[in-house]
């Protein structure tokens, strides 16, 4: 299963940058894995939940729009809640000022 979440942004600068740099992420069970691989495009990075959550979450950047592009792929038929409840606590708790909407939409 997969579910797409758009976070609409205000302000200047990449949410996904500030989001992989934040070192109270992983206070709200979030862990940074991946950050700009080599041989990948810029502008995307993802992170796994610290609990017994099988999924990730893709981050992408989309600048010109000041969209964050999240794709939560969940794995063994688990479901999304878990995994989405932290990041979007995660999001309100410490981008609050930045976001103006969060669009979440299942594939």
């Amino acid at each position: 299963m997969q579910t797409v979440i758009q976070v609409i942004t205000s302000g200047h600068g990449s949410l996904r940058e500030k989001i992989m740099s934040d070192p109270r992420l992983e206070k709200f069970g979030l862990i940074p894995t991946e950050h700009m691989r080599p041989g990948r495009p810029h502008g995307w990075a993802k992170i796994h939940s610290s609990r017994e959550v099988h999924g990730a979450i893709n981050l992408e950047w989309h600048g010109r729009s000041g969209t964050l592009i999240c794709r939560v792929v969940t794995k063994f038929g688990n479901k999304p809640n878990s995994i989405i409840g932290d990041f979007i606590d995660y999001l309100l708790a410490r981008h609050q000022s930045r976001i103006l909407a969060i669009h979440i939409m299942r594939r």
